[in-house]
């Protein structure tokens, strides 16, 4: 058969009758890539998979949840969706919207959201308002504005997010047979790992698979406000899409870890950096920076001894988003062209042939 979206292939684990309106733009069944290089630089007993969620439709794992979102709020006989974003989910519930026939309107934090997130949202037709403040200043107008008006709040406090988002559990145990051992993941408004574990607890009820997987979920060390235990007033980070400073799902979030044995940990720019780099050059994965915070929680527990030697254990990371959502970020980390005279020698000296 034919992939249809995440709606169709999993709706026996979500909240649609025959009278739900599947709107879809066939979202999901992204790869599951396995990463030997990195797995040897690593850790000689980890087998890392890569869950590379910048393949959905508007590059991110947003559309998962967004499918099922847009497709509730026209069941619901909504006219229009609103979400605060710091990048992916504006981008997200623009298309989705569009695809619906919904107004959208999207309120982001000005002169913080990536350059190709804001493309989108803006070409999908979204009404956009950049505010001076933080994502948390424009949540908590967005909460106000979706209690108060007849516009339906699409952001990851809306339940119907999660159980979307939660299919991409169900994806990695259809590859792999089974759960892995360990499941990293980036933290940011603290959604994905809580929609993630729910997904891996379903199958597992429904004896699809036979264990469940430790949860280990990494912030950015400036937007770390689950591991530091309070609100982080003014975070930053260059991983914009996870610089949240009181994200919305944070007690699932510790509860999901802590259910699961794993941990939520931070980690700084500059290891985002190596392992964002480390992906694009040693297994050709282009995920933005927030993305690899996955790989690089992995890495900084690899090396202060978290995982046992010895014992091949399973680890799948997941990459939220495409490395296109911030191509200025790329540019900024990575060698320039060197300009040279329209030469045919000029080349060849310079290739160092």
């Amino acid at each position: 058969m034919s992939w249809e979206g995440v709606i169709r292939q999993y709706k026996k684990y979500l909240s649609v009758t025959k009278k739900t309106p599947v709107i879809t733009l066939y979202e999901g069944n992204t790869p599951l890539l396995p990463a030997t290089t990195l797995s040897r630089e690593i850790h000689p007993d980890l087998d890392i998979y890569l869950k590379y969620e910048g393949m959905n439709p508007t590059g991110s794992f947003k559309d998962r949840g967004m499918t099922m979102a847009i497709s509730k709020a026209v069941e619901a006989g909504a006219k229009a969706v609103m979400c605060a974003s710091t990048g992916n989910t504006s981008a997200s519930a623009a298309a989705y919207a569009a695809r619906s026939g919904m107004k959208s309107f999207v309120l982001v934090p000005h002169n913080s959201i990536a350059l190709g997130k804001l493309a989108q949202a803006a070409m999908h037709g979204a009404h956009i308002l950049a505010i001076r403040g933080n994502f948390d200043d424009a949540l908590k107008f967005v909460l106000q504005i979706t209690e108060k008006y007849p516009v339906t709040l699409v952001n990851s406090l809306n339940p119907f997010r999660i159980e979307g988002q939660k299919s991409g559990a169900f994806e990695i145990c259809d590859v792999l047979k089974k759960a892995p051992d360990y499941h990293a993941i980036p933290v940011g408004n603290a959604g994905n790992i809580t929609a993630y574990w729910a997904g891996y607890l379903d199958y597992f009820n429904d004896k699809k698979i036979s264990s469940l997987p430790k949860m280990i979920g990494f912030q950015a060390a400036g937007a770390a406000p689950i591991v530091l235990g309070k609100p982080v007033a003014d975070p930053h980070t260059i991983a914009t899409a996870i610089k949240i400073g009181n994200p919305a799902s944070w007690k699932s979030a510790e509860q999901a870890a802590k259910d699961s044995h794993g941990l939520i940990d931070s980690v700084t720019d500059e290891e985002i950096i190596e392992a964002y780099q480390m992906l694009a050059s040693l297994e050709g994965v282009f995920c933005e920076p927030a993305s690899a915070a996955s790989v690089a929680g992995v890495i900084k527990k690899a090396k202060a001894g978290y995982f046992q030697k010895g014992e091949k254990k399973t680890v799948v990371c997941i990459l939220t988003g495409h490395g296109l959502k911030d191509p200025e970020r790329a540019i900024d980390v990575s060698a320039k062209p060197i300009v040279i005279d329209a030469n045919l020698e000029a080349i060849i000296s310079q290739l160092g042939l």
